[in-house]
């Protein structure tokens, strides 16, 4: 019975961690401060597990999503306010350093700076 329990938390905290990088991922939605620390830590969180997902991404790869990883953080250290202006940019951003961590959609054929 404990054992069920667990799983239907766990299945439940999948979900949920899904339904968030949806809505964060949302080409349409804008992302807030909250959300973009929310997809640091989860993205963080996968490396410190070695996820699977990621043990099968090149290591070109791994470098581009380290790299996104990197101008996210600092456009928070260096920007404090809002994000409005380079949202198209920062959502990007987050795509490409969460890459191999969620189902990819078709995005927009635009590449990002």
């Amino acid at each position: 019975m404990l054992q069920s329990a667990l799983s239907h938390t766990k299945m439940q905290g999948t979900y949920l961690t899904e339904h968030k990088l949806e809505q964060i991922l949302d080409p349409a939605r804008p992302l807030c401060k909250e959300e973009i620390i929310w997809m640091l830590e989860f993205i963080k969180k996968k490396v410190a597990e070695e996820d699977p997902q990621l043990m099968d991404l090149s290591q070109p790869r791994l470098l581009q999503n380290f790299r996104y990883f990197a101008e996210i953080a600092l456009m928070l250290i260096q920007r404090r306010n809002g994000f409005d202006q380079e949202a198209d940019r920062l959502k990007a951003w987050v795509q490409e350093a969460s890459y191999g961590l969620h189902p990819s959609k078709p995005v927009r054929s635009r590449k990002p700076n």
